[in-house]
């Protein structure tokens, strides 16, 4: 059973003030690094999604074989990469499941994403969702037949609003950790980011 990665980066960091894409992250950019570990999982193919600042993103990131995907719609929220993304792998991937990443969580676990994954070969319900002590989060694995209906949201929901309202959909996989944390403000790059880039290193 094949498994695509989509790795959504296309957000504007309003909130950062700065491209997340671009950070310096060890000796590559945060991108990299997410593209990099996501790799490491043992995906068959990978997949991004870029839009703000997508000229400077293509110059300045290695993509490293990653297929690359442009979201011009990118200020209406997460669902436009989702479906951005979705289209491309529904005509371009042979891929019976996708494993949605987040470009701004550098610290998802290798071995979540194996349980995911192990799971999802053998689960016969269509999503494979982690469950960090008492809530969702990512990433989630789904099946090519619930792609069509996660490329109709809208706004800045992802998976997750569907998932919720049919709960038949789901095989819930219980972590006693949190959750990987987004980096969305200054304070979360000075406490994510590898110790030799930290300015008190």
């Amino acid at each position: 059973m094949s498994i695509a990665a989509l790795i959504l980066a296309a957000g504007s960091s309003t909130r950062l003030g700065t491209s997340k894409q671009l950070l310096p992250w060890g000796e590559v950019t945060l991108l990299e690094h997410v593209i990099a570990r996501t790799r490491s999982f043992g995906i068959d193919e990978i997949w991004v999604v870029i839009g703000h600042d997508s000229e400077e993103v293509l110059d300045a990131v290695d993509f490293g074989g990653a297929s690359v995907v442009i979201n011009d719609e990118y200020p209406e929220g997460m669902a436009s990469s989702l479906r951005v993304g979705l289209d491309s792998l529904t005509r371009e991937s042979r891929a019976e499941k996708v494993l949605i990443v987040l470009g701004d969580q550098p610290d998802v676990r290798s071995d979540v994403v194996g349980e995911l994954m192990s799971i999802a070969r053998r689960e016969k319900r269509s999503a494979v969702v982690p469950k960090y002590r008492y809530s969702w989060a990512n990433p989630v694995i789904i099946d090519r037949s619930l792609w069509a209906r996660l490329m109709s949201l809208d706004g800045d929901a992802g998976a997750q609003r569907l998932l919720q309202a049919h709960p038949e959909w789901v095989r819930e996989v219980w972590f006693e950790h949190l959750p990987p944390r987004d980096i969305d403000t200054p304070h979360d790059v000075q406490e994510l980011q590898p110790k030799s880039d930290r300015p008190d290193a």
